[in-house]
């Protein structure tokens, strides 16, 4: 079912959130739109495409300490504290790429055979308030690895703009339950009608069909093509690092005397040192190996284990690339872009 709401009135509702929660917006800055604390009365979305660092630093920070610990000579050591985030969030204006992403970190985090607690927590705490696309950035490719730019797949609620108001869906129980309540109204017949013409599918192709591009067409592990693509590629990691899905990670001990603290940090495969032994070996020593293991992991690794591919086609790593490395083009050399697909 579809539901609606003036934008006046979902401002007005949104105010009103930050009474017992923290509301987070794409907030526009000098080198970007960010996920940042609401504190003014307005929403500034009028040039809005995506925000620079994706949605899952809110879930899996860039850095973050899990404890803090006292150890005192002679004695086992001492946890002073665990650090977590319990307040309730509210994130406003994530684009469903976004959206599908956290659903995606979510088979890492919360699968059957591992919950990370800190992750888990901050997805509890948090309602996903997702704002479809109407028109895609140049560097976009979600339709063509099969996501729709309308899903509400990953967001509790999905907006999508209409005139003077929002058209709405729910992704969730929760979502559902906040759309049954004033102000939101449920949508007449002609609305409903305008929803399902603007969510015609417009992926254009099946997710399932690329899935499966993915899984037969991907070269052989030794192929010469390999060569070819790492050519370009500096290493400097900045594609995993504002990928949405990207989550590897490090654990550092900091201490100063007889106190210390746990720190998890992201990390990269793009790095030299990410697989770099203690004896000094390394079983990934040029950009070759790392790039066909960023590429590998997303679009074979991860799908032979949960399913999906481990992309969503927001297209930061094509724009934010210093030598224009293009996954789109790494994908099409590699057989895995289907020729009739434009970049």
């Amino acid at each position: 079912m579809i539901y609606q709401i003036r934008k006046d009135d979902f401002l007005s509702w949104l105010k009103k959130q930050r009474e017992g929660k923290k509301v987070l917006v794409p907030t526009r800055k000098e080198e970007g739109y960010l996920f940042l604390p609401w504190v003014g009365d307005e929403l500034d979305l009028r040039e809005y495409t995506n925000t620079l660092k994706p949605v899952k630093d809110v879930f899996f920070p860039q850095w973050e300490t899990l404890i803090r610990y006292r150890v005192e000579k002679e004695k086992s050591g001492e946890i002073v504290e665990e650090t977590s985030r319990t307040e309730p969030l509210i994130l406003f204006g994530v684009r469903p790429c976004d959206a599908k992403s956290i659903k995606l970190l979510d088979n890492v985090f919360d699968g059957e055979k591992y919950k990370d607690p800190y992750y888990c927590q901050r997805r509890k705490n948090t309602l996903i308030i997702s704002l479809g696309c109407r028109e895609l950035g140049p560097t976009c490719f979600c339709q063509n690895i099969g996501i729709n730019p309308l899903s509400s797949e990953g967001s509790d609620i999905l907006l999508v703009e209409f005139e003077d108001r929002y058209l709405a869906q729910s992704g969730s129980d929760t979502g559902l339950e906040i759309l049954e309540q004033a102000p939101f109204t449920p949508a007449e017949s002609k609305e409903q009608k305008i929803f399902d013409e603007l969510n015609g599918n417009p992926a254009r192709l099946n997710e399932a069909e690329f899935r499966s591009l993915a899984l037969n067409n991907m070269p052989d592990f030794n192929d010469s093509v390999w060569e070819k693509l790492y050519q370009k590629c500096l290493n400097c990691g900045i594609c995993t690092y504002l990928c949405p899905t990207c989550h590897c990670f490090d654990i550092s001990e900091m201490t100063l005397d007889s106190e210390g603290k746990r720190v998890r940090s992201w990390d990269s495969c793009m790095y030299s040192s990410f697989t770099l032994h203690g004896s000094g070996h390394n079983p990934r020593p040029t950009g070759k190996e790392r790039i066909r293991q960023r590429i590998m992991h997303k679009f074979n690794y991860f799908p032979q284990n949960y399913g999906v591919i481990a992309c969503v086609g927001c297209g930061r790593c094509v724009a934010e690339c210093p030598v224009n490395f293009d996954v789109r083009e790494a994908l099409k050399l590699l057989g895995v872009w289907k020729d009739d697909l434009q970049l």
